[in-house]
């Protein structure tokens, strides 16, 4: 494959993106490489999104040893939670067509961009306008947001069509924020969606399938904040 031929894969920095085939696996893998100067590690041009679902996740503090696909580079809660490696085939396609991870180094990766292991702080400055560009260049009839509230100061989506997740825990009678369960059940959540037969394409439809496995409430969102589904695990 030449260079030219990648040009609507979505990229990272100032890096290329390229297909790599396994002779073990033959699912597609786009290699990231990264910039030098910091203030170009933001995502670049991203290639076509026809998937009426877009799915906002963060990266995670923990990481594998070695390079890899960022779905497998991502070994923290969230990840453990979503479990890639036991999805179907079809239900991995739905992921790599619709999650959007968002890199403190990276930039806008897919589930199979191929990353190095890394520690960094996110450059909210540095990175809004580059991602919020190609985020929201993006064709998505619904935007599930699973980030973390580092995350979202890169990118604020439409609120009429974005739904937060969150995440509480009762403890008597009274519903409280645990960061680990937060992460636990946003993987969990996510790996319900991409394991759904149905694809949600507005925010009730997203409520009728979460609450299939879990106690939640939708609230509708307003001119100043989006959508919100509340979620009890």
């Amino acid at each position: 494959m030449t260079t030219g031929t990648v040009g609507n894969a979505l990229r990272a920095e100032s890096g290329t993106a390229l297909v790599l085939r396994h002779k073990d696996n033959r699912t597609p893998v786009r290699k990231v490489t990264g910039g030098t100067d910091k203030s170009e590690r933001v995502a670049g041009a991203c290639r076509a999104h026809t998937y009426p679902v877009l799915i906002l996740l963060p990266p995670s503090e923990k990481k594998a040893a070695v390079a890899g696909p960022a779905i497998s580079v991502y070994t923290g809660v969230l990840y453990s939670a979503l479990g890639w490696a036991t999805l179907s085939t079809a239900a991995q396609t739905r992921g790599e067509n619709s999650i959007a991870i968002i890199s403190a180094k990276y930039g806008v990766l897919k589930p199979l961009d191929e990353i190095a292991p890394y520690k960094e702080k996110i450059n909210t400055g540095a990175m809004r306008e580059a991602v919020s560009t190609t985020l929201a260049a993006l064709s998505s009839v619904l935007i599930i947001d699973c980030r973390s509230s580092t995350y979202k100061g890169v990118w604020t989506p439409p609120h009429d069509k974005n739904v937060e997740i969150k995440v509480f825990t009762k403890v008597n009678g009274v519903k409280k924020v645990i960061t680990h369960m937060s992460k636990k059940t946003r993987g969990e959540v996510t790996r319900l969606l991409l394991l759904s037969k149905k694809t949600p394409t507005n925010p009730q439809e997203l409520e009728v399938i979460v609450s299939q496995q879990f106690e939640c409430e939708l609230f509708e969102s307003t001119i100043d904040a989006p959508w919100v589904l509340e979620v009890i695990c």
